[in-house]
């Protein structure tokens, strides 16, 4: 506990941060801000889209006015990046069957881990296409060639599809057609000859890599009159996956300090809606104006302030506006790889994320407060009237994740969550101002309050949040590197006392497999994940410089 005179100094601290804008000019930059950013124009700011790139330049002129030094690429604001976008199905997508042409989309579609490409060859039914050693089961045999053949399986199992299956293991899909391709299949067919199986999606996605080979469904029972061995079958599937460039906002006030504060929060959001979307209708925009339009309005309110005010000079401050955090905290994930300043010079950060729904309980949520001793100060702080409900762990849903994996103390501001989350219905209107500019104070305080105390001391925190959703009866302990583009899931963080730290896995291993079911992707290894159960023991295999090792995880 501090003594009663340090809490004195705190006090005075608070009540003397120097308002350079007067609450109502800030209110009005914020106003605007918002207004802009949140405007259909944008088109919900979708990370490599044109709405993002306007917001983009809104900011950097921003950071211009405020006289920030451009932190970007090559003398600029902007720090490009490139992520693999949701890809999109072309109109060449043809199949035939014997004589008979099934109609696209009616009849069969193309699955999210198909490869683009022509496949032809005769069909070879193998029933499931499982392995299961275990339990002496297998469709294939010893002699079985599949080069040059469309196998074909059904989507089901020995005994179904449900809970209590024997075979949960060997469920996947993915994991069946990777198991043809790696034998030398042409292409891949499934269809459904159980009605208690699901159809696969025919939705695509970035988070989904395909497998080389083309693979497809064909719907009802088109599979008793076609699936045939020996049927001669052609399948092309025509499949665009493009790249697109997004950017972060980088910029900052110079003070000649020796540390640096980062402020960030992140520019971005759903688009149209697409994938995160919690919308059910049609397709609208998605404005975001408390999900981040409001975290960003704060940030450059807080710009504005610190780069006048005689308080703030024991550090220097960047101030990121990261992109691409909706799809899994690209941007900050980015930067933090790619910093342009040295991460060993970075003495805390700060992000802003949903700040725009402050209510009458007046409460502030502050998330990762257990990543330095110094945090404690978040209680003591009087500006802005508010009351804090803070959480201790450094990971979390928002881009202060990327900083605390790097060894960052690293804090989340956040108003709550509301029934607009992910909706179109995310507006402008609803946004409480005032509530901003009380976060804005309540942070100018934490700051000048910390001014003096050097660099923060860092601490690890034991909770890992990530993978706590209902579809997971386990969690591995990991944080997954969602830029990571090559084969299987590549390990960001690890959290001490969770069973990959356990097992001795380390940051920067690649998992490949989970017990039988080969990890492909992000994709791939949530669905690998979801078939363990609390107590279970399994081998996990991961490429490590290169290198296959093994490890026995116990969840």
């Amino acid at each position: 506990m501090r003594n009663p005179l340090f809490l004195a100094c705190v006090l005075a601290a608070a009540s003397s941060v120097a308002q350079v804008q007067t609450d109502a000019d800030a209110l009005d930059q914020m106003r605007n801000d918002v207004r802009y950013l949140a405007s259909d124009l944008l088109e919900g700011r979708e990370a490599g889209m044109p709405g993002e790139k306007l917001a983009v330049d809104y900011i950097a002129a921003k950071f211009g006015n405020v006289g920030l030094m451009p932190y970007g690429d090559n003398a600029s604001y902007a720090q490009a990046f490139t992520f693999a976008a949701d890809p999109v199905r072309g109109a060449a997508c043809t199949m035939q069957i014997g004589r008979s042409k099934p109609k696209l989309d009616e009849q069969w579609f193309p699955l999210a881990y198909s490869a683009a490409g022509l496949a032809r060859g005769k069909v070879l039914k193998l029933g499931y296409g499982i392995i299961a050693p275990e339990l002496h089961y297998t469709d294939y045999a010893d002699t079985l060639k599949l080069k040059d053949r469309i196998v074909a399986f059904s989507v089901s199992s020995p005994d179904g599809i449900h809970p209590h299956s024997k075979y949960l293991a060997y469920h996947d899909l993915q994991a069946r057609a990777q198991r043809a391709a790696d034998q030398g299949a042409a292409g891949v067919l499934f269809y459904n000859d159980d009605p208690t199986a699901q159809a696969p999606e025919a939705r695509f996605s970035a988070k989904v890599k395909p497998i080389g080979i083309p693979v497809v469904f064909l719907k009802g029972d088109l599979h008793e009159k076609l699936v045939i061995d020996g049927n001669p079958c052609v399948i092309n599937v025509d499949i665009a996956r493009p790249q697109r460039t997004a950017f972060n906002v980088v910029g900052m006030i110079d003070n000649g300090a020796s540390n640096v504060v980062v402020i960030g929060a992140h520019l971005d959001h759903l688009g149209w809606g697409e994938e995160g979307s919690l919308h059910r209708g049609e397709k609208a925009i998605h404005n975001g104006a408390d999900d981040n339009a409001s975290g960003i309005a704060v940030m450059l309110q807080l710009a504005r302030d610190l780069a006048e005010m005689d308080q703030a000079r024991g550090n220097d401050y960047l101030f990121i506006a990261f992109s691409g955090e909706e799809k899994g905290l690209y941007g900050s994930n980015h930067w933090t790889k790619n910093p342009t300043v040295p991460i060993a010079e970075l003495n805390y950060m700060i992000n802003l994320d949903m700040v725009g729904r402050l209510d009458t309980s007046n409460v502030i949520g502050i998330n990762g407060v257990g990543t330095s001793p110094a945090w404690d100060e978040v209680n003591r702080v009087l500006a802005g009237g508010l009351k804090v409900k803070a959480t201790t762990s450094g990971i979390g849903p928002s881009d202060h994740t990327s900083f605390y994996l790097q060894g960052v103390p690293a804090i989340h501001f956040f108003t709550g969550t509301h029934a607009d989350y992910h909706k179109p219905s995310d507006d402008e209107e609803k946004v409480n101002y005032d509530g901003m500019l009380r976060v804005a104070r309540f942070i100018e305080s934490l700051i000048t309050t910390l001014n003096d105390d050097g660099k923060l001391a860092f601490a690890k925190t034991e909770e890992v949040s990530t993978e706590n959703t209902p579809r997971f009866k386990v969690t591995l302990g990991v944080v997954p590197d969602y830029l990571y583009d090559g084969k299987g899931m590549r390990i960001d963080g690890l959290t001490e006392g969770k069973p990959a730290a356990n097992a001795g896995l380390k940051v920067g291993d690649v998992v490949v497999k989970m017990g039988a079911i080969e990890v492909t992707d992000m994709m791939a290894y949530m669905k690998a994940l979801s078939q363990f159960n609390k107590g279970d023991t399994t081998k996990v295999k991961v490429l490590r410089a290169g290198k296959e090792e093994e490890a026995e995880v116990t969840f």
